[in-house]
């Protein structure tokens, strides 16, 4: 037998000198390749998903506080109708003149306090 045949067949002897791979097998590269792809993938992740969901629990959070807020805010007008109704004399219109007022001073503070829109 050759030289060459025992060589390739021997498995003692590491793969570039059996002549697979020329090399290429040597070292740690799989772990290294794998690494690589992990921290692209990371780094993709983190740049695109990130302020995505960021951005989207923003909306969902913003858009259930929107929702509990105007909830509260009629729970909160029709019990001070029904309060002022049950704690002044029985004339109907008086709980909705002073809620009006009160409502129609706080709607012209905040007309006033608006700014113009500029284009």
């Amino acid at each position: 037998m050759s030289d060459a045949s025992t060589s390739v067949s021997d498995p003692a002897l590491p793969p570039a000198e059996r002549g697979l791979g020329g090399g290429v097998l040597n070292g740690d590269w799989p772990s290294r390749a794998a690494d690589t792809v992990e921290q692209v993938v990371d780094s993709v992740r983190s740049k695109t998903t990130g302020p995505a969901i960021v951005a989207s629990r923003a909306v969902v959070y913003g858009f259930v506080g929107g929702v509990l807020g105007v909830i509260a805010l009629i729970l909160l007008l029709t019990s001070a109708i029904r309060l002022l109704d049950s704690y002044l004399p029985r004339g109907v219109w008086l709980p909705d003149l002073i809620l009006g007022v009160v409502l129609g001073l706080g709607g012209a503070l905040l007309w006033r306090k608006r700014r113009p829109v500029t284009a």
